[in-house]
């Protein structure tokens, strides 16, 4: 009897949320014939360590690669430290910066702790790949080079749309030779199956076409979507600063995930949690507030546990409760050049966030000790105190809170 679940149980379980699947025919064979040999398929990830945080962007293809793993399959986790020094293009319209090998590494070591939150690093391979681009001599990489034409790269739209703006914006050879790289890493570990964002489907395709060539069977291309960050708008990343990281605390998680946009919230919990189709349902036709709390507490409880997500949900509701819905609090405009070290003095920012109509009454409300601000609802020691403020500040004056947004 096989230690797999069924195939159509698996599909059901590994297809949820997919963009695409090239070729989904040859993934249900690979399941059939993982389910009648009891031999796992081998399901390949690769990051480039190019920062020091993973965030929830990144682990839309990490929570599929942990289904996978959930499932009996050998997660194959390829940690970029020679191809981060080149740049994935994949989507972009400009070149990325390189990286020099010790700031590479260092970044993945941080990697490697944050993946640990979402994949289980303990049973998985996990594998640099300058282990074998490492040891390449010139001679290997001209063959590489010579399984692929200037016109296949071409046809790719980021480099496509580099080369037709006007003025053209450049395209550097060792950018030509990512997806090779990329596609290199599949033959290495003999992958039946590669995860990745929509944006990195040529990649994956490169890496079916190099396992055909040298006599692999080609690998099942499983693409994700791309995650939009906490503005709602552009692709979460930490350049941007609309990102969520995995490293975060349970109440910055929280925290941010209650400022979304609501209508970026069916997509989270698409992308994020485990909630079935028919409970979202249920949850989107409530009240908004609810269904972000309830997101909020998906998000946390799948890195603090159940124990972290009814802490930081009840610290939330402590914080506000004097307060009201936190969707409704509005927000200050302060411009980021009337901060001086990062802070303001009290009575100009009581004034500032209308609380006050002239700083006589501002210093009477501090005396009174009316005023206080931040999470821990601190307040100023005297009238000449100053306040830290930072975006996103709640700053509150009896039942009235305002969030302060630097401009």
């Amino acid at each position: 009897m096989s230690s797999f679940r069924p195939v159509e149980e698996q599909l059901s379980i590994l297809l949820r949320g997919a963009s695409h699947v090239e070729k989904s025919a040859e993934l249900r064979q690979k399941l059939e014939r993982s389910f009648k040999t009891g031999k796992p398929l081998r399901v390949k990830y690769g990051i480039d360590p190019t920062g020091f945080d993973v965030h929830l962007g990144h682990t839309v293809p990490l929570r599929k690669l942990r289904q996978f793993q959930e499932l009996g399959h050998t997660a194959v986790l390829i940690i970029g430290t020679a191809t981060a020094m080149v740049g994935d293009p994949s989507g972009r319209d400009e070149s990325r910066k390189g990286l020099d090998a010790a700031r590479i590494e260092q970044n993945a070591e941080n990697y490697l702790t944050q993946i640990a939150k979402v994949v289980d690093t303990t049973k998985a391979e996990v594998v640099r790949n300058d282990c074998w681009f490492g040891k390449w001599t010139f001679a290997d990489m001209l063959r590489l080079l010579g399984r692929a034409t200037v016109q296949q790269l071409l046809a790719r739209e980021d480099f496509s749309n580099r080369f037709r703006a006007e003025p053209s914006v450049p395209i550097y050879l060792h950018e030509c030779l990512y997806p090779l790289l990329q596609g290199w890493d599949s033959v290495e570990i003999q992958a039946d199956v590669e995860l990745g964002g929509t944006e990195q489907l040529f990649n994956l395709m490169v890496g079916r076409d190099l396992q055909r060539e040298v006599g692999q069977e080609p690998q099942v291309c499983l693409t994700l979507p791309i995650l939009r960050g906490t503005d709602g708008v552009k692709k979460m990343g930490k350049s941007v600063g609309n990102y969520i990281g995995v490293g975060e605390t349970a109440k910055e998680q929280f925290g941010k995930t209650m400022r979304i946009p609501d209508d970026l919230m069916r997509e989270w919990f698409e992308l994020l949690t485990d909630v079935t189709s028919v409970e979202l349902q249920t949850i989107l036709d409530g009240k908004p507030n609810e269904a972000k709390k309830r997101l909020g507490a998906e998000v946390v409880k799948f890195y603090y546990g159940d124990s972290g997500a009814e802490h930081v949900l009840a610290e939330w509701k402590r914080q506000f409760e004097t307060g009201g819905d936190p969707e409704q609090i509005p927000d200050v405009s302060l411009k980021a050049s009337d901060i001086v070290d990062g802070a303001m003095p009290a009575i100009k920012l009581i004034v500032m966030c209308g609380f006050c109509k002239s700083n006589n009454e501002a210093r009477q409300k501090i005396k009174e000790g009316a005023f206080n601000y931040g999470p821990d609802r601190a307040k100023p020691v005297d009238e000449k105190a100053t306040v830290p403020v930072a975006d996103g500040l709640i700053a509150r004056l009896g039942r009235k809170l305002v969030r302060v947004k630097l401009v």
